[in-house]
């Protein structure tokens, strides 16, 4: 098999902590991964296209760059032409702007609508991490579609969590993110959102397997 190296740009720290703890999950021994966590969308969308246009100017065929931010209640599809005209302006082949099997540098995905939908799809995995959690909370009609919960993802787990005595404080959503991602399971998670990001990278993967 050959190798294949993911460079990964996340919006920010807290998944990056998901992503320590799920991609060993994912991704084959012959595939290595960095995370680049950045400071927020500001920050992020400052400095990400001069990124893309450094990896440009050098990215070797066996990498491969992996984008990944929050929806925020924002129009998902205008995130995602803004990632893509970002990554195009590099320079660079985006999975979306390929012709059908042609190669690819660069997967934008999207977390709907913030990566709290990702824990919410696998409700055990917040159960494992934190035990006094009800093992009901994905039969309550509000918690049935993960990236549908009204009224914030983020705040929903806040509620959730310290409704059983955890985080009292406040939501620490680095912490709660590499809690609850240590247990979780990639190929049941019910999140829309996670899925497609999750066959977007086997489908990365597949397309470099010799």
């Amino acid at each position: 098999m050959s190798i294949l190296h993911l460079e990964f740009l996340v919006e920010e720290a807290s998944l990056e902590a998901a992503l320590i703890q799920l991609l060993p999950k994912i991704l084959p021994s012959n595939v290595t991964s960095n995370v680049h966590a950045y400071r927020g969308k500001p920050d992020f969308f400052e400095k990400v296209p001069n990124r893309l246009k450094g990896y440009q100017a050098w990215l070797p065929p066996d990498w491969k760059i992996v984008v990944l931010i929050d929806e925020d209640r924002e129009d998902c599809l205008k995130i995602k032409k803004q990632l893509e005209d970002i990554a195009i302006s590099a320079g660079l082949i985006t999975k979306s702007s390929c012709q059908k099997d042609k190669s690819f540098q660069v997967l934008n995905r999207i977390v709907v609508e913030e990566l709290e939908a990702w824990f919410f799809g696998d409700v055990e995995a917040i159960c494992q991490a934190y035990p006094k959690v009800s093992a009901n909370l994905a039969k309550q009609k509000r918690y049935r579609d993960p990236d549908g919960i009204k009224g914030g993802t983020w705040e929903a787990l806040e509620r959730v969590l310290q409704n059983a005595g955890y985080h009292p404080g406040g939501l620490e959503k680095y912490k709660a993110s590499s809690e609850i991602s240590k247990y979780m399971n990639p190929e049941l998670n019910r999140s829309r959102s996670f899925q497609v990001f999750y066959q977007g990278l086997l489908e990365m993967i597949d397309s470099k397997q010799v």
